[in-house]
């Protein structure tokens, strides 16, 4: 496990990655716990991997079974831990960045009005854990995340680069949030279309069509492609191919299977398509990654 704290002016940035060793063929966890010296505001965005939190306060508990692409904001003092579950199928990729409660009216550029006026019932908590809006990022998000767990830069290059991404990351949070106020699909609707993203998750390699997603869910296909693309920011198959590629990324990354091992394994027949799609949306060739 890597744990890297970061300040940046009024923020702390918490950068962990945690796995269970490739070689372990049989299921295998370890716990990953943290905790916070003060109260803090603070959103974690969750990159690759579907690993399970608990977060625990007094004789409470709150349980997130499923947080790859989750962003989820919360108040948090020193009686909270914050548990993660690592598997050997469910790595950690977590991204937090946090103020305290007492810098919140010192940020700069009038990010602290903001944190006042979007997440007021974190700014003014009711308990040692508040809970607020959480949401699947959108792909310029995911993006951002993506990028700064595989930094292709060093020294003070790297740290420009870091700080200029925060501050996009938390940009595009806000700008997301502003538009979950105004535009709330029903929950029974959003529970089907994270259902229809479920599906499409554990079938990357030969995913089902729009029609059986359509059958699977109970929802009609121009609801689905129309409201898939609202609450996630992408058609469904553009979504399906950020997924595929992601996975493909960090398969290479972790020398886990060689580029034309990891194309097969996320659905691409032809070499040639994938390293193209995969140029586009990272910005160079699969065989460049050390």
């Amino acid at each position: 496990m890597t744990r890297d704290i970061i300040n940046i002016n009024d923020f702390i940035i918490l950068v962990e990655e945690a796995k269970v060793s490739t070689n372990a063929t049989d299921l295998v966890s370890e716990s990953s716990a943290c905790a916070f010296d003060e109260p803090v505001i603070a959103v974690a965005f969750y990159g690759s991997g579907n690993v399970d939190l608990s977060v625990k306060y007094g004789d409470k508990q709150r349980d997130f079974n499923y947080t790859k692409g989750l962003a989820l904001s919360f108040y948090a003092d020193e009686n909270v831990v914050f548990d993660h579950t690592v598997e050997n199928d469910k790595p950690l990729e977590c991204l937090l960045i946090a103020t305290t409660t007492s810098a919140i009216d010192k940020l700069p550029n009038q990010e602290g009005e903001l944190f006042g006026e979007m997440l007021n019932e974190l700014v003014n908590p009711s308990d040692h854990y508040v809970e607020g809006p959480s949401f699947i990022m959108t792909p310029q998000m995911q993006a951002i995340v993506d990028g700064l767990f595989n930094i292709q830069y060093e020294g003070k290059t790297k740290m420009m680069f870091f700080r200029s991404q925060i501050t996009a990351l938390l940009s595009h949070f806000f700008g997301e949030l502003a538009n979950l106020k105004t535009e709330k699909l029903k929950t029974p609707e959003r529970e089907k279309l994270n259902q229809a993203r479920d599906i499409l998750l554990n079938n990357l390699d030969n995913p089902p069509s729009l029609n059986e997603i359509s059958k699977r869910i109970g929802l009609n296909t121009f609801k689905l492609k129309k409201e898939f693309k609202e609450l996630f920011g992408v058609p469904v198959f553009k979504y399906l191919q950020n997924e595929r590629l992601t996975l493909a990324h960090k398969m290479i990354r972790n020398q886990d299977a060689t580029v034309q091992e990891a194309a097969w394994h996320v659905g691409y027949d032809s070499l040639s398509s994938f390293s193209n799609a995969f140029e586009k949306k990272f910005g160079y060739r699969p065989s460049q990654i050390k």
